[in-house]
């Protein structure tokens, strides 16, 4: 399997905001950090991965959902090792049509197949850039000073925020929009 990026943008981008190298390693770090969360919050690695291979439980209904979307190929789909051909495929939506009514319940359906993104959508990237700009700029590890009877304490936090342009493009990329569970 040709695995997704690690990053959802470019390290150039963002070394033109921190004005540091695109290799620094801070720069690098707070880039992944982004590219996780947003991941996570997406539920899916939205850039291109090719030849990938999903496991996935028969639903006893006639519609499958694919892991990520939008889905670029498929390559294979077989029922409990045995091959199945005629499958109908959703591409923007990344659900699989069974020939013959319904995916067996209690049935391993294997998938070959490529899906994602590429080039990566513009507002991904930028809300990525964005916040790792903050992540890079937070610097967790000291929060308060004491020498003798004086003692500072600083104001920053770990925890990073949201902006609009983050949440709109979240929104935008997330899988099953109906299921907040």
């Amino acid at each position: 399997m040709a695995a997704a990026s690690p990053y959802l943008a470019d390290p150039s981008e963002l070394a033109q905001f921190l004005d540091v190298p695109a290799d620094d390693v801070r720069l690098l770090a707070a880039l992944r950090a982004a590219t996780r969360r947003f991941r996570g919050q997406v539920r899916h690695p939205v850039s291109l991965v090719t030849d990938d291979t999903s496991y996935l439980d028969g639903s006893g209904q006639a519609v499958l959902r694919l892991p990520a979307c939008p889905v670029v190929a498929v390559h294979s789909v077989q029922v409990d090792g045995e091959e199945l051909t005629g499958v109908k495929v959703r591409r923007q939506a990344g659900l699989l049509l069974h020939p013959d009514g319904c995916w067996p319940e209690w049935s391993e359906v294997t998938v070959a197949w490529d899906h994602g993104l590429d080039p990566v959508p513009g507002e991904v990237a930028e809300a990525v850039i964005d916040q790792a700009r903050t992540i890079y700029r937070t610097d967790p590890a000291i929060q308060q000073v004491t020498t003798g009877t004086e003692s500072v304490s600083f104001a920053v936090t770990a925890a990073v925020g949201i902006t609009e342009q983050w949440r709109a493009a979240v929104e935008a990329h997330r899988l099953n929009r109906g299921d907040d569970a």
